[in-house]
């Protein structure tokens, strides 16, 4: 029997209850969410099945008595749930209180009509449950719940479809009034219960205007509005006066448009009416907030999901929600939204700056409190005068004056800091000049002057490095040296009341290494407290340059880089270094954020004594969007719930001590991700085109926007201090001699108090389908998942089987194309580590390590992505020699399947489908981080579908390969790989193997083969026999057994004979699915799990008289693309984990255990097979006896279903599932006997 214990689809259908309850649609299961005190989830139940929610219906009564009945401080509140062909009733009762979790009883059967159910409304005259329904085929009915029969009937005399409708129902069913959005464009107005069964009713109006089809439609009675959301993107508003009420008026005979809102970027799927605004969402996962007295302008945009759009709507007093195609909820307060916000700011403030002289640099400086608002800001603006002016209040003032020398160029930075034996805090400013002169101030007290001498060449940059107990001045003189003070701001002795005192005590410099740009455009300070502290700088060069402070330095001596990696940003420098959590951030003007750490290496001396040394190592590389090349700095993204806030909140500063920032030394153990620090969600602060835009790269939208020219001019971002996005922005900068500010200091932005993310109630994965899906293990009680999707994302999961709860640990946008396909080697001892290779459009290849511990803060597992290396056929192509005398290959090529066909500890090698008709070997090498192409034959002259893999040993310990790939022709092919794969070494590019010839050809399928699986059984005299199952386009289910005989000593020749392939028997289910049939695995040796885009996930009976179907279940993700299937014991005494058939004998793994059946028992063998568009990496396991598997425990099966969502399900023994399936489907399903035959089933679903 097979049930569904997890569940991410999307969110189709959203309702507020008492302002207190959200109810979320999530396919079948009705999900609560209490709002009080704190947003969070509260219930979960499964209500209509094999359906989708669309729409949620609370019982209002019309009279003053309530709807809702109070027993014992429980609140019972009746409710219609409708979807696709189906409605039910449910009582949702919940604790006045919030003591007590709310609960949902189901009050009757499921009603199954014959047409789809637009919308449902209670009709609130009866105390019986009547509702009014209208269906997709422009008709209504009057239902009786507690019968299943329809007592009313009628149809439109215009019988078109219907993509949206909406019921005004007032007390009797006679007076109910029907508005349809039809295919034509068209918003009917008719009245249903006016006519006799059988009769039509007439169209009553009809209000035209939009060029596309309508998805919504809301009626606001106070105002007699009606807002319609079509295909062509825009809102429309109408005025149509009273709908429904005593009589069933149908409104206005003349009804108009009051307005056409446009705004959105795609399609509108939903709008919302309110007494105080308009809200619409759309494909492009933006809700608008609408002011239609104000002219009819968006003032606020909400933006939070993921790609995909929005898919559910629900709009209260004070609140918002949106649910996304993601699968995500989020809450927003608009209690608040009059001001207005929106994260393009296109009009700028100009400050009218009056001074002498042009203004060249511009600084903010930040008041003594350490919260400090937008308002109470004040900026510092150096011209070429070497003139300082202070900006506050709406006025300009003179600040400092320098010398000549600080005439003509200067560089100024600013910084806060803290008055030593004081809560005070002030703002340090210094000014560089064009000779080497350093002047350093405060700006309380700018004629206590400090001048210092910076060499006697030019300052290209000064930096500012503040600390718990110290504040370091960095300036960047000629010739590539870096001059460095210790400044600190004392109360001074003279026994002037408030006057503060400035010392500097210099330091030992640092000298870059010798190159072209030779000077420092960024800096952080690290605190190791073992060797002192650590610098990590950039340059204008883009390296990155590692520096350790040691006591016994002198002065004049400077110091060198203990490591650096030379032009890892490129030509254009690095613009920004940071550091949060034991991992360190830097961006640059290559368009990438790099992600990286210090790490320890084992060094040895002359006489033979190992030391330890210190070097920078790339975990991995984060790209902006496409066009955004100019990177200047990220901040640290702010989680939501309550968990994240408080680790944020304990680890907010930046620069504290911690020994994790260093790895200890690499002496063959295991890696652990303790001493790598916790990577952290950003965003980033850049360039696009004349834009500043700020970047969310996981959720890939503009969180701001301001037209200021580029990114070559001055400019200063408020807030400054913390490294914390804290959901807005200001910007100040020079531009055509003017200083600008994205907003008026003079008063609070009205867009400061609107967070930009809302609360989100659960979290999304992809907007887009799921096109392949990874198991890698299990952290404690959590399994961890892979998924590739069409956003070009690959996200890491981790999935609670018990609880059904997701979590998000790592989202990887490297890819450019749609993820297609993926394969992972996993190792599981004390903690849990993956190479993992995932595979795109556009022939690109990615290569990532995954390190996964528990955190106990979180309570949950963690994750530490590193990169490992990058692959693009073109780029390949571009480097070869002699490549004007061989074709080009199509840069349009897409990976379509993957799958790895052996690893040792020098490479991984990986076996890829291809569009373009080859079958290509990659290797890939962790320890050189590349990726090569040993050969590619094209053999099938056709696209590849689909690769599978087998490994082989005989009695003599020899290992032998076989390859499975299958194309659109519906052959398989089988090679015999041994040779090539034995002699393939990771980079020896060079001495390429040559391609192999098939070995069989297998006649499987009338048309494309989508999905293999392959499986290993048993020796027999001399041999084995292989499994090939494979599934097509034309939905026939085929499994082919091959029998493997392995060479042999030849005594005449002396030598020994080919290994031999025979096709001993193949069977075939022709209508395995209605559908093709996507994706299939071998859940145990005899069990075959296929799924198809007819949503039905079937399981199939292998045997030696053919196969024979075990059961099936719907599935509630759509398009399903992809499979991973694992076995584990329900004890947990001893787990192991199988997957995609893949065995081999490992003592520290966990999982489940593959048994005999059918009279096959298993050898130790290794399997690798791989579905289109997935693949999945060994986890080996060893072979226990039946007495072993009897003590351990029953198995359970899992099996995760990928496409538009994501569905984990247990499967558990078999004698128990026919029945309990029959039981739960009578108490489920309802049997009409009576009503309209037009709308209704005569029976129950089967």
């Amino acid at each position: 029997m097979m049930e569904t214990a997890a569940l991410v689809a999307p969110v189709t259908a959203l309702e507020f209850l008492r302002d207190s309850l959200l109810l979320a649609g999530e396919g079948p299961v009705l999900t609560a969410y209490c709002l009080q005190p704190k947003p969070k989830a509260c219930m979960s139940r499964t209500v209509l099945q094999h359906y989708r929610i669309h729409g949620i219906r609370p019982r209002i009564s019309s009279t003053p008595q309530s709807s809702d009945t109070e027993t014992n401080g429980l609140i019972s509140t009746d409710l219609a749930v409708f979807g696709g062909k189906a409605v039910r009733l449910l009582r949702l009762c919940s604790d006045v209180s919030a003591m007590q979790r709310p609960h949902v009883d189901i009050l009757g059967p499921l009603v199954e009509l014959k047409d789809w159910a637009l919308d449902v409304r209670w009709l609130c005259e009866s105390k019986q449950p009547l509702l009014c329904v209208a269906v997709a085929h422009n008709a209504a009915l009057l239902l009786d719940m507690n019968t299943g029969s329809a007592l009313a009937q009628c149809s439109c005399l215009e019988s078109c479809l219907l993509y949206s409708a909406l019921l005004v129902v007032h007390t009797r069913w006679r007076d109910t009034v029907l508005v349809g959005g039809t295919v034509f464009n068209q918003l009917v107005l008719w009245k249903p219960g006016s006519q006799e069964s059988e009769h039509k009713g007439q169209v009553e109006r009809r209000l035209l205007g939009h060029s596309g089809v309508i998805f919504s439609i809301s009626y606001l009675q106070e105002k007699g509005w009606l807002a319609s959301a079509s295909d062509d993107r825009s809102v429309r508003v109408w005025a149509v006066g009273t709908l429904g009420g005593v009589g069933g008026s149908c409104g206005d005979l003349n009804a108009t448009c009051l307005r056409v809102l446009f705004g959105h970027q795609a399609r509108v799927f939903s709008v919302r009416l309110s007494p105080r605004r308009v809200c619409s969402a759309g494909e492009d996962g933006a809700c608008l907030v609408w002011d239609l007295a104000g002219g009819g302008t968006v003032v606020r945009t909400l933006k939070g999901h993921r790609a995909g759009g929005i898919r559910a709507l629900a709009v209260a007093e004070r609140w918002v929600a949106t649910g996304g195609a993601d699968g995500g909820v989020r809450l927003w307060n608009v209690e608040e939204t009059d001001g207005g916000e929106t994260p393009q700011a296109e009009k700028t403030t100009d400050l009218e700056f009056s001074g002498q002289g042009s203004p060249k640099v511009v600084c903010i400086l930040e008041d003594e409190d350490d919260d400090t608002k937008w308002s109470r800001c004040k900026m510092a603006v150096c011209t070429d005068q070497g003139v300082v002016y202070q900006y506050g209040d709406g006025d300009w003032e003179l600040l400092w004056r320098g010398t000549p020398e600080f005439q003509s160029y200067c560089v100024m930075e600013t910084i806060s800091v803290a008055v030593k034996d004081s809560r005070r805090r002030v703002n340090l400013c210094a000014v560089g000049s064009l000779i080497g002169a350093l002047a350093v101030f405060l700006s309380t007290q700018p004629q206590n002057c400090v001048l210092l001498q910076a060499g006697s060449g030019k300052i290209h940059s000064l930096t500012w490095q503040t600390s718990d107990n110290d504040t370091c001045l960095l300036a960047s003189g000629a010739e590539g040296c870096i001059y460095r003070w210790c400044v600190d701001v004392t109360t001074s002795r003279n026994g002037d009341h408030g006057s503060l005192a400035l010392g500097v005590n210099p330091l030992p410099s640092f000298v870059l290494p010798p190159c072209a740009k030779r000077w420092l455009t960024a800096a952080v300070r690290l605190h190791y407290q073992a060797q002192g502290a650590l610098w990590v700088c950039g340059d204008r060069r883009g390296s990155l340059l590692l520096f350790q402070d040691r006591k016994t330095d002198i002065i004049s001596e400077g110091l060198t880089a203990l490591s650096c990696l030379f032009g890892v940003h490129g030509k254009q420098g690095v613009t920004s270094v940071c550091e949060y959590d034991g991992l360190l951030y830097s961006t640059g003007r290559d368009g990438c954020v790099r992600v990286f750490r210090v790490q320890q290496i084992p060094q040895k001396t002359h006489e033979g004594s190992g030391q330890v040394g210190i070097q920078l190592q790339v975990l991995r590389v984060q790209r902006a969007c496409k066009g955004m090349e100019w990177l200047e700095k990220v901040l640290i993204l702010k989680p939501t719930n309550a968990e994240e806030d408080k680790f944020i909140g304990e680890s907010e500063n930046q620069n504290r001590t911690q020994e994790c920032l260093v790895e200890k030394p690499d002496d063959g153990r295991e890696l652990k991700m303790e001493d790598m620090g916790r990577e952290a969600r950003f965003v980033i602060f850049g360039f696009h085109a004349s834009h500043f835009v700020v970047w969310d790269p996981v959720k890939r939208e503009r969180l701001l926007a301001v037209p200021c020219g580029g990114g070559h001019r001055s400019w200063s971002v408020w807030p400054t201090r913390k490294g914390v996005w804290p959901g807005y922005a200001a910007l100040v900068f020079v531009k055509q001699g003017s200083v600008l500010a994205s907003e008026s200091p003079g008063e609070p932005p009205s867009w400061v108090t609107a967070k930009t993310e809302g609360w989100s109630l659960r979290e999304g994965i992809h907007g887009r389908g799921i096109g392949c899906v990874c198991r890698l293990g299990s952290v404690k009680e959590w399994e961890i998942i892979v998924t590739g999707g069409e956003d070009t994302s690959v996200t890491v999961l981790a999935v609670h089987p018990d609880s059904g709860s997701f979590k998000v640990l790592s989202v990887i946008t490297d890819h450019i194309s749609s993820v297609r396909t993926m394969a992972a080697l996993a190792h599981q001892s004390q903690s849990l580590t993956a190479l993992l290779v995932s595979a795109s459009g556009r022939a690109q290849m990615q290569c990532y390590r995954l390190y996964f511990v528990w955190d106990e803060q979180t309570l949950s597992p963690s994750c530490q992505v590193v990169q490992v290396a990058r692959h693009r056929l073109d780029e390949h192509w571009e480097k070869r020699r002699n490549r004007h005398k061989m074709v080009k290959m199509d840069p349009e090529t897409r990976y379509m399947s993957m799958s790895m066909v052996d690893h040792n500890h020098v490479c991984v090698l990986v076996v890829l489908a291809c569009s373009d008709g080859a079958v290509r070997l990659f290797s890939v090498s962790e320890a050189k981080h590349q990726i090569d192409l040993l050969w590619e034959t094209f053999h099938h002259q056709r696209c590849v579908l689909s690769v599978a893999t087998c490994s082989l040993e005989d009695g003599d310990g020899n290992s032998y390969v076989l390859l499975f790939s299958a194309a659109t022709d519906g052959q398989i092919a089988v090679w015999d790989v041994t040779q090539t794969t034995s002699s393939s070494s990771c980079g020896s590019s060079s001495a390429s193997p040559t391609p192999p010839t098939p070995c069989l050809i297998i006649a499987a399928h009338q048309s494309g083969v989508n999905s293999l699986a392959v499986w290993a059984d048993t020796h027999q005299g001399g041999g084995c026999l292989v499994t090939v199952s494979s599934g097509g386009d034309d939905g026939q289910l085929t499994a082919s057994t091959i029998k493997v005989q392995y060479p042999q000593e030849d005594d005449r020749t002396g030598g020994r004979t080919p290994l031999c392939l025979h096709l001993i028997s193949k069977w075939n289910v022709p209508l395995a699915h209605a559908a093709p049939l996507t994706t299939l695995k071998f859940l145990k040796p005899d069990l075959i799990v296929t799924a198809s885009c007819d949503q039905r996930i079937c399981m199939w009976k292998l045997c030696s008289t053919g196969i024979s179907h075990s059961g099936a279940l719907f599935s509630h993700v759509a398009d399903a693309a992809g499979l991973a299937v694992w076995e584990k014991q329900e004890d947990d005494q001893k787990r192991k984990i199988v997957l995609n058939g893949r065995m081999e004998s490992h003592p520290c793994l966990e999982g489940a255990e593959l048994g005999t059946a059918g009279g096959r028992g298993l050898k130790k063998q290794e399997v690798n097979n791989e579905a289109t568009g997935n693949a999945e990496g060994p986890i080996n396991t060893e072979v226990a006896s039946c007495e072993e598997k009897k003590a351990m425990g029953e198995r359970t099966g899992w099996v995760l279903v990928c496409g538009q969502g994501l569905q984990l399900l247990k499967v558990t023994n078999e004698h128990h599932g026919h029945e309990q399936n029959e039981e739960k489907r009578e108490e489920c399903s309802f049997t009409l006997s009576q009503g309209c035959p037009n709308f209704f089933h005569s029976g129950p679903f089967s």
